[in-house]
């Protein structure tokens, strides 16, 4: 048992795994509330001995807090409308590389927000890759990673069958998740 794995099991959580390790993939992680959730997460993701990176708000990446989020896979995202175009750009970097996993908030904020962003189902399908569906269930302490989800491409379908999916889950902070 490595480090993360015996500090997860110290604190009491327990980890549910049966997706495979793909070699290129985005895992979407619900629901987000609290930044208990990154460190839960990573935490969750190296006790099963592997690696992902994380999109994270550009305004954390400031010194040196920059420095360490890079080190750990960060992957500044630009403030929206700021005339970049992350969802081609990471659809490229997919493309382009064997291995890569990247760990999404579709929420976007650890705040209420029943409009959960679309970029990672448009990077999922226009990458060709799987999405893992990934929960962090602070009611029964559980980190969840049982599920892969293909995108169709309509937007609308698939939104709905990933946020069915995420309704039995609770946030640390239930009052702040929305479908």
């Amino acid at each position: 048992m490595n480090f993360a794995a015996r500090l997860l099991r110290l604190a009491g959580w327990t980890l549910h795994v049966s997706v495979p390790d793909y070699p290129r993939c985005l895992i979407c992680v619900a629901p987000h509330t609290s930044n208990w959730d990154f460190v839960i997460g990573k935490l969750a993701y190296a006790a099963i001995g592997r690696k992902a990176g994380f999109l994270m708000k550009r305004a954390w990446f400031f010194w040196p807090m920059g420095c360490f989020f890079r080190a750990i896979g960060g992957v500044p995202v630009p403030p929206k409308g700021s005339g970049g175009d992350l969802v081609n750009t990471l659809i490229e970097r997919f493309r382009e590389s064997k291995r890569l996993t990247l760990a999404i908030t579709p929420e976007g904020t650890r705040s209420r927000n029943p409009n959960w962003r679309t970029g990672f189902l448009r990077i999922a399908y226009g990458a060709y890759i799987p999405i893992v569906l990934g929960a962090i269930d602070f009611s029964t302490k559980s980190v969840y990673l049982t599920k892969t989800f293909t995108p169709t491409g309509d937007l609308e379908a698939d939104m709905k069958a990933i946020k069915d999916y995420y309704k039995p889950f609770t946030g640390k902070f239930p009052e702040k998740f929305a479908l």
